[in-house]
């Protein structure tokens, strides 16, 4: 007598949008929000790191000396594995005193840039801006 085949199939699409929309809001709600707390880390680390290589002035001293390899290797025992990075350093006018790649191969959607200044405590204290770029290698 009465045809119910039509509330029947509203109903269905009702439940049909709520189900899509309550996953697309919990797809928003639960997606990563790494993207940020990734720069942070990356940044804190990378200064962190090289604070660390210019403690005690081995530095400025290994820059001095035009030591690249072991800038590179310190660096690569210092930064966790699955960072990647690439480092430039400038002298008092800004002019890249590096002849080498300092780099394990800068790789990565997110890359961020630290700057740090450090001072030789040669006789001469030379001054150079460290320009360290580092990524989640992937």
């Amino acid at each position: 007598m009465f045809d119910k085949k039509g509330q029947i199939r509203m109903l269905e699409a009702f439940l049909a949008v709520l189900v899509i929309f309550s996953a697309s809001i919990l797809s928003i709600t639960f997606s990563p929000k790494a993207n940020f707390e990734n720069r942070k880390l990356l940044a804190t680390l990378g200064m962190q790191t090289l604070m660390k290589l210019d403690n005690d002035g081995t530095l400025g001293e290994l820059i001095d000396d035009g030591n690249w390899t072991a800038i590179s290797k310190s660096l690569e025992i210092l930064l966790p594995v699955g960072v990647s990075y690439n480092l430039t350093i400038y002298d008092e006018e800004m002019r890249q005193i590096t002849n080498a790649t300092l780099s394990n191969g800068l790789t990565g959607r997110e890359i961020v840039s630290v700057e740090y200044p450090c001072v030789s405590q040669s006789l001469e204290c030379c001054f150079y801006l460290l320009r360290l770029e580092l990524a989640f290698a992937g």
